[in-house]
């Protein structure tokens, strides 16, 4: 188990679809601990394994307020999504010094493969819901400045260089 390196925008690897996990092992579970680890350093709320240079379909998520309770999650797909919005403002180690606030749904179902290598289908609202998505959408190759507009993305964007050439 370690702290591991979030790359940092515009890395093509989280441009990028990451690819199925076809089984859980041994090698996943380490990721998976790896993950966990660079999650509560942060801190954070989740961790798609895009963002620490693993170009697999891994996540892990803990809103609980204790923590320790991070759900991992092979595979996670959206089955089903409220139409009421919640907005939340995000932000993503991978752009540090910025953040925006986005709206998606208040709740979703979610199908994914877990620890133990069974399909499982759990429902998450508020905040759990919203790191869920957070993290799919990293999957996928999308960032949470993809939900703005242009413009909004373009300033964001900005912002974030200025930040990056000062340090």
């Amino acid at each position: 188990m370690a702290v591991r390196r979030c790359l940092p925008w515009p890395n093509a690897c989280l441009k990028t679809t990451a690819a199925d996990v076809p089984a859980i092992t041994d090698e996943v579970r380490g990721i998976w601990a790896d993950m966990v680890d660079t999650m509560e350093a942060m801190p954070g709320y989740g961790l798609a394994a895009v963002q620490i240079g693993v170009p697999l379909r891994l996540a892990v998520v803990d809103c609980s307020e204790a923590r320790g309770e991070a759900i991992l999650m092979a595979n996670p797909e959206v089955l089903h999504a409220s139409v009421q919005p919640r907005e939340h403002e995000e932000a993503s180690p991978n752009l540090p010094g910025v953040s925006a606030v986005i709206a998606r749904p208040r709740a979703v179902t979610v199908r994914f493969v877990n620890e133990k290598g069974e399909v499982e289908e759990r429902d998450f609202v508020n905040l759990w819901a919203t790191s869920v998505q957070h993290q799919i959408d990293h999957l996928a190759g999308k960032m949470y400045f993809d939900h703005l507009s242009p413009l909004k993305r373009k300033m964001l964007l900005a912002k974030a260089e200025k930040l990056r050439k000062r340090s």
